[in-house]
């Protein structure tokens, strides 16, 4: 059992180490902030799915927390915000859309169909709070891209931020199918009582 646990802790660090490298590594950098990353979201919601919820937040805690100390680090503090816009942003911007990537394992019994439903799921909640943040705490406006602009707030943090997480999401979703489906690969996610693979390939 003990041994059991220390490899299951051992596995989170591993996935949290991986998820903050590939972190770094952004394929596309819109100009206030996000970025399509390498499959960054992918190791914290694998994690959640083969351990279940109770450690899957475990793991994706600590990731909101790295996540945070990389904006410290990227400045969050010198952009001049308010004490009440500081925590808002802490909040919608790092540790709650991190935080959430560990219910992916919400349908973790229902087989790949319901993996990509608890992925898709806790993805779009980051989402929405991502465009929560521009809507109250950066009350974002004007002009989107070239030849179109919105003073509609909601309309521009939506646009914004779909921008660049649709993209991330659909490349994460492509990114799981394919461990779920690759027999090397396939074997470590979850099984039922008969033994056999949980998935829908």
């Amino acid at each position: 059992m003990q041994n059991t646990k220390t490899k299951t802790l051992v596995e989170c660090a591993v996935m949290v180490a991986l998820a903050t490298v590939l972190s770094y590594i952004k394929i596309y950098r819109l100009p206030w902030g996000g970025s399509i990353t390498l499959l960054s979201m992918l190791p914290v919601i694998v994690f959640s799915i083969r351990h279940g919820i109770k450690w899957g937040l475990a793991c994706s805690g600590l990731n909101a927390l790295l996540q945070l100390g990389q904006g410290i680090i990227g400045g969050l503090f010198g952009w001049g915000l308010t004490p009440a816009m500081l925590i808002g942003c802490i909040l919608l911007d790092y540790l709650l859309p991190y935080f959430v990537l560990g219910f992916s394992g919400m349908f973790r019994n229902k087989g790949q169909y319901g993996w990509i439903a608890g992925m898709i799921t806790t993805i779009l909640i980051r989402i929405v709070f991502h465009v929560l943040s521009g809507v109250v705490i950066w009350e974002s406006a004007g002009e989107l891209w070239s030849g179109f602009s919105t003073d509609n707030s909601v309309i521009y943090s939506l646009l914004y931020n779909c921008a660049y997480m649709l993209p991330e999401m659909i490349f994460t979703i492509i990114g799981a199918i394919a461990l779920f489906n690759i027999p090397q690969t396939a074997k470590f996610f979850p099984h039922d009582k008969s033994g056999t693979p949980a998935y829908n390939g």
